[in-house]
């Protein structure tokens, strides 16, 4: 599956390394090492997938993310993975809802980061509309709407709507979707998950109530 990625690095051995995996998955790689020329890369070329670095000279990767997700178009707003040295759970929370789609902490293995880029990628070449009953999950906009009203939802909410979606009837854990929500490194408590999964029933109304509690183990959507 080749896709055009834009990496933003301002460290030029890292930026080396991680372009030359990234081509030997077969990808189209275009290189960024400040936040302002990120923009205007992205603006450029377009690209599927942006592999984002926090830590940038003259605008943060903070900064970019939340731009890149302004864009009006939607099919200009790629899929974003988040990488660095931060470690802190509220650095990695901002990130995530300002709409990154997972996040990966430095020191990091250039293989890790390759099978999130794979696992990515996979998600956001599926079906761009899922629906299961009354909601709707429009991936490409990332919209959910019930009986055609637009659903305002936190990005966490929305990743979390949408891993139920994608699978109705299926039981997931918390575990699992704390990892689809908020990455797979994240360490913070899964009971974090109950507080989203209430609001989100709030928020979808009567469709709420498709969203099951499986005591003792966590939620699915009924099909």
């Amino acid at each position: 599956m080749r896709r055009r990625i834009l990496l933003v690095e301002d460290d030029p051995k890292t930026r080396e390394t991680v372009a030359l995996y990234l081509r030997r998955e077969g990808h189209e790689v275009v290189t960024a090492e400040d936040g302002v020329r990120a923009l205007e890369a992205a603006h450029e070329h377009e690209p599927h997938l942006v592999v984002l670095d926090l830590m940038l000279p003259r605008m943060d990767g903070l900064a970019v993310c939340r731009a890149l997700r302004d864009v009006g178009r939607a099919s200009a707003r790629p899929a974003i993975i988040m990488v660095t040295a931060r470690t802190t759970e509220d650095d990695k929370l901002t990130g995530l809802d300002l709409g990154a789609d997972d996040y990966v902490t430095k020191p990091f293995s250039p293989r890790e980061l390759m099978a999130r880029v794979r696992a990515v990628l996979r998600r956001a070449s599926e079906e761009d509309v899922l629906t299961a009953g009354a909601i709707a999950v429009d991936r490409v906009r990332r919209e959910v709407r019930v009986h055609d009203a637009l659903i305002t939802l936190t990005p966490t909410e929305y990743r979390l709507l949408e891993a139920l979606v994608r699978a109705p009837g299926r039981t997931f854990t918390r575990q699992e979707l704390v990892e689809r929500a908020f990455g797979d490194d994240y360490d913070g408590l899964d009971r974090t998950v109950d507080v989203h999964v209430k609001n989100l029933r709030r928020k979808l109304g009567e469709a709420g109530n498709a969203i099951a509690t499986v005591f003792g183990v966590g939620y699915k959507l009924s099909s």
